[in-house]
C-alpha cells in the first residue's frame, strides 16, 4: 500500500508565527505517526521558523517554488539549493497559479522539478485541465501532455498533483469518480513514462477545494494518495481532520 501524503499548500497567506504554531500542532499530532507523510508549505518568508519547528519529526516543510538553475542573476528568485539549507524536503513545482499568472510552462515546470531533484528535494509536481478543457472532454488529452516531461524525472523523490483548476479556490470539487478517472489514467501514462514498477509506488495526489466534509471519499478511490491541500490546509483543525480521512491513519491521542 502506498503511504499517503497530505501537504498543505499555503499559498501568500500567514507569517513565520502562524507558521511555527501550525507545524507545532502538526508535530504534536502526527510528528511521529509512520502511517502517512504530512509536508506543510508555507510563504518564503516563513520557511526558516516552520523548518526548526519541524526538525526532527516526520513532519515535512516544502517550498511553494523554486527556480531552474542554481544560481544566477534572477531577482525574487530561490534557487533549490537554497531551501535544501533551510531543511526543507519538499518543493511544489507547476502549480496552476503559477501557470495562470506567472507565465509557467511544461518545459519551465519541468526545469525546476529537475533542479529540485538536483539539489535533493523531492517534487510535488502539479498538472490538471482548465474548465474549458473539462467541457470540451480534452481532460485526457491535456494530462497525456502535461505528463510528458515526467519522463526526466526520477520517480523516487516524485509526487504528482492532480489538480483541475476548475476547482482550485471555487469551491467547486471533481467527484470521487472524475478524480478515481483523472488519477487511473496518470498511473498508467506514468507506467509507460517511468516504468510499472514506479507508477505503482508513485503517489499522485489530489487538489482542489479539498475540505473536511469531502476528503474521505475522495482519498478512498484507488489511485487517490493523498491530497494537496489550499484554503482548508490553513487551520489546523480543519487541517487535522483532512489528514485523518487518509486510509491506513493509526489513531492517537490528541
Amino acid at each position: 500500500m502506498r503511504r499517503p501524503l497530505v501537504a498543505a499548500n499555503w499559498k501568500m497567506h500567514g507569517g513565520p508565527d502562524a507558521a511555527a504554531k501550525f507545524v507545532e500542532v502538526m508535530v504534536a499530532r502526527f510528528g511521529d505517526d509512520p502511517s502517512r507523510e504530512v509536508v506543510v508549505c508555507p510563504p518564503f518568508t516563513a520557511l526558516p521558523a516552520a523548518a526548526m519547528i519541524a526538525s526532527g519529526s516526520a513532519i515535512a516543510v516544502g517550498g511553494q517554488n523554486c527556480h531552474w538553475e542554481d544560481k544566477g542573476a534572477f531577482t525574487g528568485e530561490v534557487a533549490a539549493s537554497m531551501l535544501v539549507e533551510l531543511g526543507l524536503r519538499w518543493v511544489i513545482v507547476g502549480h496552476s497559479e503559477r501557470r495562470q499568472y506567472f507565465g509557467e510552462t511544461d518545459a519551465t515546470a519541468a526545469g525546476r522539478a529537475r533542479a529540485a531533484q538536483r539539489a535533493g528535494l523531492s517534487v510535488i509536481y502539479c498538472l490538471g485541465e482548465t474548465l474549458e478543457k473539462r467541457e470540451a472532454g480534452e481532460t485526457l488529452a491535456v494530462l497525456e501532455r502535461q505528463s510528458a516531461v515526467l519522463a526526466g524525472l526520477d520517480a523516487g523523490g516524485l509526487a504528482v498533483a492532480y489538480e483541475p483548476v476548475w476547482a482550485i479556490g471555487t469551491g467547486r470539487t471533481a467527484t470521487a469518480a472524475q478524480a478515481e478517472e483523472a488519477h487511473a489514467f496518470l498511473r498508467g501514462r506514468i507506467g509507460g513514462l517511468l516504468g510499472t514498477d514506479a507508477a505503482a509506488a508513485l503517489r499522485i495526489l489530489y487538489g482542489g477545494s479539498v475540505k473536511a466534509d469531502n476528503a474521505a471519499e475522495l482519498l478512498g478511490q484507488e489511485d487517490v494518495d493523498g491530497a494537496l491541500v489550499g484554503g482548508a490546509s490553513l487551520d489546523a483543525e480543519t487541517f487535522s481532520a483532512i489528514i485523518r480521512c487518509a486510509p491506513g491513519f493509526t489513531a492517537r491521542r490528541e
